[in-house]
């Protein structure tokens, strides 16, 4: 094994094992040292974070196209009603208070933050969603995604760090633009490169040991499910956590399509699915293989009848958008949806290796049992470990929707 891949496997057991990981809840690990509050730094005036352009993909990612009243994306934007946000709404239409979930969520966050850093001080914002085209072209206001934000005092000395706690609330780039306000922006709901891994969607299908079929969403952990072993055999696994989970999330799905058998799986670009360019290769030699790269005449992996698995050829990609986002974790890291068989990882081309890094999550599993109810987002485990990887691997390991963000 190449000295990085084992440094990466290593630090994985370190992440694991480390008492201030262990001690995620309420209150201090036994033993620990209570360590300072990090100390922020306000935003100099014209700083952004991160600190590149913000419609490329280490930031907020691509401008779209604009949404209108009527048009079908309109239905992408959510209004927020926070009672700790003051919106200026000087069009007096309500459109200031509409934006996409994820702006949302990094709103709301936000104001929590700013009430805590100043009591008495309101989260104020004075431009959200534009219908009315009052920005430059292509501004990510005409989606919904981005804010112009204050404090309720308009205490413009305040700003710096309210840029600062905009970094720390989520929003994917923040710009101190003007001495009047802060500009925060979002990735795309569906965009792919709003997440750090690889999803199906909620309502897809996995077999559990007596035949049922559940949707992902309804996994628990400790049930076994209908999975693939390193030998290409079909097996049960046990379902361990969710490696990712956005239940609310808009998402963009590439659906790739089988005739004979007839099978159908929607899953994100850069998650890793099983393929071989010819019927006679052997389960065991079928290539993890990133979604985004299946084409028609390729060969994937599907559920027969009988049990067993067979190849089944492409006949069809395309891309759909569906709500909900999820990412199981088998302890085989191999798992059928939808009747075709798919890894339980993405963004690294090299199953081996995802495999070897999550066995410390593995063990930890088998030592103290099952957790409990998983709240939603990436699981702590898989985010440390990928921005492990971002120091160790090569960048060419990784698909290139995996841009990590530079922090400025």
């Amino acid at each position: 094994m190449k000295p990085a891949r084992l440094l990466l496997l290593l630090s994985g057991c370190a992440l694991l094992l480390a008492p201030a990981v262990r001690g995620c809840g309420p209150g201090r690990v036994v033993g620990s040292r209570r360590r300072p509050p990090r100390k922020l730094i306000p935003l100099a005036y014209k700083q952004f974070s991160p600190n590149v352009p913000e419609k490329t993909l280490g930031a907020s990612g691509r401008y779209e196209g604009k949404i209108a009243r009527n048009s079908e994306r309109f239905k992408e934007l959510t209004p927020n009603y926070n009672p700790d946000i003051i919106f200026k709404d000087e069009e007096n239409t309500g459109a200031d208070r509409l934006m996409t979930q994820r702006c949302k969520d990094r709103l709301n966050s936000l104001a929590i933050s700013v009430m805590n850093q100043w009591p008495g001080v309101k989260l104020r914002v004075t431009e959200g969603w534009d219908e009315d085209g009052h920005h430059s072209e292509e501004s990510l206001h005409y989606e919904g995604r981005a804010v112009d934000i204050t404090t309720s005092d308009r205490d413009r000395n305040k700003y710096g760090m309210l840029a600062r706690l905009a970094v720390e609330a989520g929003f994917d780039w923040v710009y101190y633009e003007s001495k009047a306000h802060i500009h925060c922006s979002v990735k795309s709901e569906h965009s792919a490169a709003a997440k750090t891994g690889g999803c199906f969607p909620g309502r897809a299908l996995a077999t559990l040991e007596d035949g049922a079929r559940t949707p992902l969403w309804a996994l628990r952990p400790g049930q076994r499910v209908l999975a693939m072993d390193g030998a290409g055999r079909p097996t049960y696994s046990d379902f361990l956590a969710f490696l990712d989970k956005e239940p609310r999330a808009l998402t963009s799905f590439h659906v790739i399509e089988t005739r004979e058998p007839p099978r159908r799986l929607a899953l994100t670009p850069t998650h890793l699915l099983f393929v071989a360019e010819n019927a006679s290769a052997p389960a065991a030699r079928f290539r993890p293989t990133f979604a985004s790269r299946v084409r028609p005449g390729h060969f994937v992996l599907v559920a027969a009848g009988g049990g067993g698995l067979q190849p089944a050829e492409v006949v069809g990609v395309r891309n759909r958008r569906d709500v909900g986002a999820y990412a199981p974790l088998t302890r085989h890291g191999t798992l059928v949806v939808d009747g075709m068989v798919a890894s339980c990882f993405a963004l690294v081309q090299e199953q081996h290796l995802a495999q070897l890094a999550f066995w410390p999550l593995r063990l930890y599993h088998s030592l103290v049992g099952w957790p409990g109810a998983q709240g939603d987002g990436v699981h702590w485990y898989s985010g440390l470990l990928y921005r492990l990887g971002r120091l160790l691997l090569p960048p060419d390991s990784f698909h290139p929707l995996g841009v990590p963000r530079v922090e400025s």
